[in-house]
Formats: structure tokens, sequence, C-alpha cells
């Protein structure tokens, strides 16, 4: 995948962003195809941890996301947000 899926969970701000911010950054980057292929697995799993962290507005995007994918994709989506989540 891209470059940010070796970010380390515990980056706590960066020019004050949360964790939550970062996160949804990079769904909004794989939702989009910005500086990367577009890949909607990985933005509704980035969009998911995001929303999990506590941004209502990764949590509104993730809803737009999942109402484009099909049923498998959203199931890989969830499974990789989950095993993210288990190992850190």
């Amino acid at each position: 995948m891209a470059r940010f899926d070796i970010l380390d969970h515990e980056v706590s701000a960066q020019g004050g962003k949360t964790n939550a911010d970062v996160f949804c950054e990079m769904g909004l980057m794989y939702a989009t195809g910005r500086e990367c292929g577009q890949d909607l697995v990985a933005a509704h799993k980035w969009l998911n941890i995001a929303a999990i962290k506590g941004s209502d507005r990764a949590a509104e995007l993730r809803a737009d996301v999942a109402a484009t994918m099909s049923k498998s994709e959203l199931a890989a989506a969830l499974r990789a947000a989950r095993e993210w989540m288990t190992m850190h």
C-alpha cells in the first residue's frame, strides 16, 4: 500500500492534527486516488479507524465510501480495520 501504511499509530499531533485527522486524510487520499491509486477498501479502512478514534467527518465519509462498495469489498475493509486496530 502507500507510504502512510507504515505510520506509527502513536503519532500524536502533527501541525495540530490528531491521529483521527491524520487517518481521515489517509482515507480521503485513497478514496480520491490522490498521490496513490484509488483504493476504496483502503479508504474505508482508514476512515473507519479515524471514526473509531473520534472523527465525525470520517464517519460521514466512510458512509459515502461504503455506499459505492460491494459487500465483499466492505467485508475486506472491515477485516483490515479490525486487524490494524488489534495490532495497534
